[in-house]
C-alpha cells in the first residue's frame, strides 16, 4: 500500500481526477490503486483538482451538500455530510440542453438550491442561517463518478468532487413559505420516476445549509454572498440518456429542467 505523505502525491492524484472529468474516461477508484487516503487528504485532492479547473478559466459559484440523509450516512459508514464546489462550467441553462457525452455513467436527483445574500461560516443558528439566504429554488443535479462501475470509498468520492458535474436551478423564489416538507416530483419524458419531500434532506433543507456553514468554518473557508448551496438529494438519482426530457416539479416553488442530446 501506498502511504500517501506529500503534495507532490496528492497533486498527481488530482491531476489523474481532473483528467478523468476533464476527458469522460473512467478510472480505477484511487482506494482500489493502493492509494490510503485519509478525509482530509481526500479534500486536498479536491483543492487541487478545483485549482486545475480554475486555472483553465473556471470560477467557483458554489457548493454542493452530500449524503444527507440519513440513509445513505448509514450506508457509507459516515457521520457526517460531504461537500464539492461548483463551478460556472457545470452550470446548464434551467429549458437548456446538456451533452450525454460530457459524462461517463451521469445520473441526475432533485435538490433544493438556495442563493445567499449574506456569507456564511462557522456555526450558525437556523435563524441566522435563514436570514442569509436571498432565494431558493428546485433544482436539479447532474452527478457522474469518474470512477468505474460508479463505485467508491468515501475518501474516492471526495477526492473526485462528491461526484458532482452538472446543475440546473429554476427560478429563484423569495422565501416566503415553509420549505421543510414540500413534494417533489422528477420526470423523464413526462413520465415520474422518482418522487419525494424536501423533508428527505436532514428533515430540512435549511439544516443542509448550516451543516455547508459549519463545515465550511471547519475548512477555514467562507461561503460568499452570492454563493449557490445545492443542499443535497431528495430522492434516489436516476440514470440519465441522449434524447431524455428532465423535469422536477417542486410544490410551491416551481419547476426545474433539461434535456439531453447526444453531443
Amino acid at each position: 500500500m501506498t502511504d500517501i505523505t506529500t503534495n507532490e502525491k496528492l497533486s498527481k492524484l488530482a491531476k489523474q481526477v481532473d483528467d478523468a472529468a476533464f476527458n469522460a474516461v473512467a478510472i480505477e477508484q484511487l482506494s482500489s490503486q493502493g492509494e490510503q487516503l485519509s478525509l482530509t487528504q481526500a479534500y486536498l485532492v479536491q483543492d487541487m483538482s478545483l485549482q486545475r479547473r480554475l486555472d483553465r478559466g473556471e470560477q467557483q459559484v458554489g457548493i454542493k451538500m452530500g449524503f444527507t440523509s440519513r440513509a445513505k450516512m448509514i450506508q457509507m459508514g459516515v457521520d457526517d455530510l460531504i461537500w464539492g464546489p461548483l463551478t460556472d462550467e457545470m452550470f446548464i441553462e434551467e429549458g437548456g440542453e446538456v451533452a450525454f457525452d460530457k459524462f461517463i455513467h451521469a445520473r441526475v436527483e432533485p435538490e433544493i438550491a438556495f442563493l445567499l445574500k449574506k456569507p456564511l461560516s462557522g456555526n450558525v443558528t437556523m435563524t441566522e442561517v435563514m436570514a442569509a439566504v436571498e432565494a431558493v429554488a428546485p433544482a436539479l443535479e447532474i452527478i457522474d463518478s469518474r470512477y468505474n462501475n460508479f463505485k467508491f470509498s468515501l475518501e474516492d468520492v471526495v477526492a473526485d468532487n462528491c461526484s458532482s458535474s452538472g446543475f440546473t436551478i429554476g427560478a429563484w423564489q423569495q422565501v416566503t413559505t415553509d420549505i421543510s416538507n414540500l413534494g417533489m416530483v422528477m420526470e423523464f419524458d413526462g413520465e415520474a420516476v422518482e418522487i419525494g419531500s424536501t423533508a428527505a434532506i436532514l428533515g430540512n433543507p435549511y439544516r443542509s445549509l448550516a451543516a455547508a456553514a459549519r463545515v465550511a468554518g471547519e475548512a477555514g473557508k467562507v461561503l460568499p454572498a452570492g454563493s449557490i448551496v445545492l443542499a443535497g438529494a431528495a430522492t434516489a438519482a436516476q440514470p440519465i440518456k441522449p434524447g431524455v426530457h428532465v423535469k422536477l416539479h417542486c410544490e410551491k416553488l416551481g419547476v426545474a429542467e433539461f434535456t439531453v442530446t447526444a453531443g
